[in-house]
Formats: structure tokens, sequence, C-alpha cells
């Protein structure tokens, strides 16, 4: 397995025990979810979105705020951020050298 496709395993274990993580926990996935994400659209030449709607944006308050998410938005931000880094690894994948 890549390390990308470890990461997304992580993410999606980690929604699954959503009550048993800790504001850290919440808020180093988030952040490693944006620098990831950040990254991988550096590559694929996709860019970011300075606007509202931006899935970056919205890990990003996520993380800030992880001390007092309730559980369903940290699942969903975690399921998010999997299904994000997911869909630009198959992208990636599929990009010639």
């Amino acid at each position: 397995m890549s390390l990308t496709t470890d990461f997304i395993a992580e993410l999606i274990r980690a929604a699954n025990e959503a009550d048993r993580l800790t504001p850290f926990e919440i808020k180093r996935l988030l952040n490693r979810s944006v620098a990831t994400i950040r990254e991988m659209r550096e590559q694929t030449g996709i860019p970011g979105s300075s606007r509202a709607r931006d899935v970056v944006i919205d890990l990003q308050v996520a993380a800030a705020k992880a001390d007092t998410l309730p559980e369903d938005e940290i699942r969903d931000n975690l399921l998010d951020a999997a299904d994000i880094i997911r869909t630009l690894k198959i992208i990636l994948d599929g990009k010639p050298d």
C-alpha cells in the first residue's frame, strides 16, 4: 500500500471511531488532510479555491473547532477528507508521467 492509501484508511478508521478521538488527534488528522490535499492539488494542477465552499477551508475551520465539534461533524469531515484525497489519488494515478 502507498502512504496515501494508508492515510485514507487511517481517516476512515478514525471516522468510525470518532467518539474515541481526542481534540488533538482530530486536529492532527484534519491538518494532515489539508496539507495532503494542497500538495496533491499542486501535483495534479487543480487549483484550490479561495471561495467559502472549498473543502480545505471547511477542514481548517473544523480543525480549529475540534474541541467543540459534535461527533457526527467530526465523522463527516474525516470522511470528506478521505474522499477528496482518494479522488485526487485516482487522478494522479491516471496521469501520464
